[in-house]
């Protein structure tokens, strides 16, 4: 952390500051302002853990009133937010135009910028809406919608692992039904693995099969018994036997990821209709339960993270 005092007036007593922080990726701009718009002290500080609780130090220390940021999201605004300072969004479209009333509007200077957020929110503190922490509600939605998200990406995965598994194993399976990993295409590699066991279904057995499963259109049969015999060939043999181990793993842990999302949509729904804004997100067209749960959870409670109808989108 690099701290810098500025020449200024000297202040006799304690007086109210605003802090303009420069977001970055390795490292933030922090500037402290005065109620004259005199800037005090400026600082750089790293984006580690260490760096984050040096500036939340040094803004309490300064007995900052409040901080101006261009970004209302990610572990800097968590950390302003949780140690209670009042966090204000100044979006990035809006900084740059700012330059302009400071006689400034050439390339981007995290220094600068970190300055004109501190005296903007100085002087338009009263137009603009301060970030609140998220509810214990939006908290868990969010931890929960960020879950099955994350089981749908490893069931995506493994399911292009499965087919490229199939492609040696069993050609004839893939795209045989819409989804390599669906309950049925799981159902069918369980049942007829490797090449000689999907040999020995017809178009008969095929459809009596599919019966068995609750197929929907089970007279579709033909169609894709054809496609089956079209395809070409898999492996056979002691070969074959081996690698249906493989399949067999991969078939189990897909069932385990679809029964585990299935869980977690069925808890983001609890969740959702208990979170006192689900009226507002849920009325949304073609929203769902799904997705006005993501929306919900990801846009929080602090609906001033997005001053814009941009930044919104």
């Amino acid at each position: 952390m690099s701290v810098e005092q500025l020449p200024g007036r000297r202040r006799e007593a304690p007086t109210a500051l605003t802090a303009g922080i420069d977001w970055g990726s390795t490292q933030h701009a922090l500037a402290l302002v005065d109620e004259t718009g005199v800037q005090v002290e400026r600082v750089t500080i790293e984006h580690t853990a260490a760096g984050l609780r040096r500036l939340i130090h040094c803004l309490q220390r300064a007995q900052v009133s409040a901080v101006g940021i261009e970004r209302g999201d990610g572990p800097l605004v968590d950390a302003l937010l949780n140690a209670g300072l009042s966090v204000f969004v100044i979006a990035p479209n809006q900084v740059r135009s700012l330059r302009r009333r400071y006689g400034s509007a050439g390339n981007k200077d995290d220094s600068f910028d970190a300055y004109v957020l501190a005296d903007t929110l100085r002087t338009d503190r009263h137009r603009l809406r301060p970030l609140t922490p998220d509810s214990p509600a939006t908290t868990a939605l969010r931890t929960t919608v960020r879950a099955r998200r994350d089981l749908i990406a490893a069931r995506i995965a493994m399911a292009n692992q499965l087919r490229a598994h199939l492609e040696t194993v069993l050609p004839g399976a893939i795209g045989l039904f819409r989804d390599i990993d669906s309950a049925i295409s799981l159902a069918f590699l369980t049942r007829f693995p490797t090449q000689a066991k999907a040999d020995w279904l017809s178009p008969c057995r095929l459809e009596n099969w599919l019966r068995t499963q609750s197929y929907p259109n089970p007279r579709r049969a033909d169609v894709l018994h054809a496609q089956l015999v079209a395809a070409t060939r898999g492996r056979t043999g002691s070969e074959a036997d081996a690698l249906a181990h493989v399949t067999a793993a991969f078939v189990a842990g897909l069932t385990c990821l679809r029964e585990q999302v299935r869980a977690l949509e069925e808890q983001i729904e609890t969740q959702l209709l208990a979170h006192p804004d689900a009226v507002v997100f849920t009325s949304l067209p073609k929203a769902g339960v799904v997705r006005a749960a993501r929306l919900l959870a990801e846009m929080g409670d602090a609906r001033g993270r997005f001053p814009t109808p941009e930044s919104l989108a």
